[in-house]
């Protein structure tokens, strides 16, 4: 989360899915009720280090990593939240201090923290406290998230051999010290919101999220008949297809192989992030992949397809829609269709928190396509990436584009003013403004122009305080 969106979050102020709180250097008492009223609500941002009237204090720097760490192992204790929620809080700074920001989903499970279960309103977390009340909380959230369902007779039999330890080195590899590896295979799977009891009905059991993730073939075609992912080429042959795969098997499995199908029938482009070279496509469709999966309404019959065109991707699902429109990233954004499936794929790092996602493959398609995305949320949710500028060429063909394809974009992105500024701040990382405004011979406020549209743009970034800080590029784009 960069000081932007931070900056977004501070302006709306405290309501009902944005909560601010002082942590100088402990965790604050009523934290858990807050997370326990988001998770049972909306979900919503925590920001820790800022007061109610919006006054950023600050973490201390000595306590930022060990309050972070706290922060992820209580969520993950059942003694803290029941049924547990792993959280990741990531550090901030804004305004040359550091800050927490924790983004908490809204869960397809009902939440209590010492033994209490809190709700959310615009005026703060509230006590749920009739039996009326808990049992409409049950039914609400039973009622729509349906990866919840619990299937009594499904075993780890079932599952595919080796899946569950394929899952967990993914996670090893990306965050090796995370909470599940030390858990035992029952602890993990109630951990990651796979294994339930229902309150209701007293049954217990693996959920329709964990035989999504992990089942073999036949097992989840024989509880969810129609699931299916149609991944289509559609360049030449538009009545049929240029090249097509069928997707029936497990969510992990058909990650891997629509991202390899997107890998083969689509050019990539590169950027610099640090000394790594990063590969845009994979930015953008692991993504666009991921939701694909995430949130798909799986009871509803209709195919999911992924169809790659000549001047655009096309990808559809089924969708359980909270409201309709377009999702515009700090306007109209999306809920979590499965939290768990969500939170499972964010732990294995294949997927960003809800609503990052969206904002980074907006992000990246200006520099892959100089183009725009489009989410529409609707009964069946489509998403669209507009291809206009990206040849269908080899991987093989791509030696030597890395600083051409991206100055190429820039150059289309960017005027000419803009582009000098953005080149002085490239090879001069930490150059204050008065330097810049020197080395191009431009006016102050002109300059200042220039450096808040490359700010709004995300392509630049302001580092350290007001009078020693400079600017940088952002992430090492080229």
């Amino acid at each position: 989360m960069n000081e932007k969106e931070i900056q977004n979050i501070i302006d709306k102020g405290e309501g009902l899915k944005v909560e601010f709180k002082k942590a100088t250097n402990k965790l604050p008492k009523n934290l858990f009720e807050t997370v326990c009223a988001f998770l049972n609500r909306e979900g919503g941002s925590i920001v820790l280090g800022v007061d109610d009237d919006k006054h950023v204090i600050g973490v201390d720097d000595e306590s930022v990593v060990s309050l972070c760490e706290d922060f992820a192992s209580l969520s993950n204790n059942p003694n803290k939240i029941d049924p547990v929620f792993l959280l990741q809080p990531k550090v901030t700074e804004y305004q040359g201090k550091k800050i927490i920001h924790v983004f908490v989903p809204s869960s397809s499970n009902v939440h209590k923290t010492a033994g209490v279960i809190y709700d959310r309103s615009a005026d703060g977390d509230f006590i749920v406290k009739t039996d009326g009340q808990i049992s409409q909380l049950y039914i609400q959230k039973g009622s729509f998230y349906t990866e919840n369902t619990i299937y009594p007779y499904l075993k780890e039999e079932h599952f595919v051999d080796g899946i569950v330890d394929k899952a967990l080195q993914i996670i090893r590899n990306n965050r090796p010290g995370h909470p599940w590896l030390n858990l035992s295979s029952v602890e993990f799977f109630k951990s990651a919101g796979l294994y339930r009891t229902d309150f209701k009905t007293g049954e217990q059991g693996f959920t329709m999220a964990a035989l999504l993730l992990f089942g073999k073939e036949e097992n989840i075609q024989s509880a969810i008949p129609h699931y299916k992912i149609d991944a289509i080429l559609r360049r030449e042959d538009l009545d049929r297809y240029d090249d097509r795969v069928n997707i029936r098997c497990n969510l992990i499995d058909a990650y891997e192989i629509l991202l390899n199908f997107a890998n083969m029938h689509l050019a990539d482009k590169f950027y610099m992030q640090g000394d790594q070279r990063v590969s845009l496509r994979e930015k953008i469709f692991r993504e666009v992949i991921a939701n694909l999966l995430m949130h798909r309404e799986y009871t509803n019959a209709n195919p999911a397809t992924f169809i790659i065109y000549k001047d655009k991707v096309e990808v559809k699902n089924a969708n359980r829609p909270h409201l309709m429109g377009s999702l515009i990233p700090g306007k109209f954004e999306p809920y979590s269709k499965n939290p768990n499936l969500a939170k499972f794929f964010v732990q294995m790092a294949r997927a960003e928190d809800l609503g990052t996602g969206i904002s980074n493959v907006f992000k990246f398609l200006k520099l892959y396509a100089g183009t725009s995305p489009e989410f529409n949320e609707e009964q069946l949710f489509k998403v669209t990436i507009p291809l206009k500028q990206v040849e269908h060429i080899n991987n093989s063909e791509l030696g030597g584009t890395l600083n051409g394809t991206l100055n190429g974009t820039l150059n289309g992105t960017l005027n000419s003013t803009q582009l000098k500024v953005y080149n002085v701040i490239r090879e001069n990382s930490d150059i204050k403004a008065k330097e810049i405004a020197q080395l191009l011979s431009m006016p102050i406020d002109t300059l200042n122009k220039q450096i808040r549209y490359l700010i709004n743009e995300e392509l630049i970034e302001r580092r350290g305080s007001k009078k020693t800080g400079g600017y940088f590029t952002k992430e090492g784009y080229i």
